[in-house]
């Protein structure tokens, strides 16, 4: 029987768990969720991180916030974000491959056809994908959305079966509630202008995208039939709940 293909978007804070520096712990969280589910599904990866993981490193000489400073860091640190994803999924026994797209490159047949064939020739051969937007030479998700509207168009060019992003609350939560201690999650939903009613316009602590971006990127998944899973990456072992419906997330299709 073929295997699921799942996409998993992790954003900055899923990375960081909310610090200032990236948590082996959390890819190692990562890693070993998915070495317990290599037999059924095959994944494919979309990580932002790499501005964060510079900032571990290095002290640049500039003060400004520029979007020129921070395509510099993501140079820096990709690399090194790479390094710390190899090392600990190779002690998994998981294999990983770096993948740099631009938005550009799904506005071509040819260019869309070679990234298919390329990451299908990697999946097949038990490599893992980790994708990031090439920072260097573009800008669009440093300035908004954080790796999600990447995902998105990555899971629909690949035709994955589940488009899962990982953020930092259980899913979307009802407007009524989202003030409350324990605010209440929407489950389920099957009509997105209803959802759009119910989000706020936060942005994420080191990320640059809200819900809104997520909702958005649900919306070009959903036009593909794709069911987008938005859940808590701070959790523990968030997909292995999440397919046995062990916590709370919303589930768009």
């Amino acid at each position: 029987m073929a295997k699921k293909r799942i996409l998993l978007k992790l954003g900055s804070n899923t990375l960081t768990k909310e610090t200032n520096h990236i948590s082996r712990g959390k890819i190692e969280d990562i890693g070993m969720q998915i070495a317990a589910l290599k037999d059924d599904y095959e994944f494919i990866i979309v990580s932002s991180g790499a501005i964060a993981a510079a900032k571990q490193f290095v002290k640049l000489d500039n003060q400004d916030e520029d979007v020129f400073m921070k395509q510099a860091l993501a140079s820096i640190g990709q690399p090194h974000l790479m390094r710390i994803y190899q090392e600990n999924f190779s002690d998994l026994g998981l294999f990983t491959s770096q993948c740099l797209l631009s938005y550009s490159d799904f506005e071509k047949k040819q260019t869309k056809l070679n990234i298919v064939n390329t990451i299908n020739v990697l999946v097949k051969n038990n490599y893992i994908p980790i994708i990031n937007e090439n920072d260097t030479v573009a800008t669009d998700e440093i300035q908004f959305g954080d790796n999600d509207k990447l995902a998105a168009l990555t899971a629909v060019l690949l035709n994955v079966d589940i488009l899962i992003i990982a953020t930092n609350t259980n899913g979307i939560y009802t407007k009524a509630s989202i003030k409350d201690e324990f605010p209440k999650t929407i489950e389920l939903v099957t009509d997105l202008e209803l959802l759009q009613k119910e989000i706020g316009d936060s942005k994420s602590s080191h990320g640059t995208g809200g819900m809104q971006s997520k909702i958005d990127s649900a919306a070009i998944a959903k036009a593909a039939n794709i069911e987008t899973w938005i859940i808590n990456g701070l959790e523990d072992n968030f997909i292995l709940k999440a397919l046995k419906k062990e916590i709370a997330f919303t589930k768009i299709v």
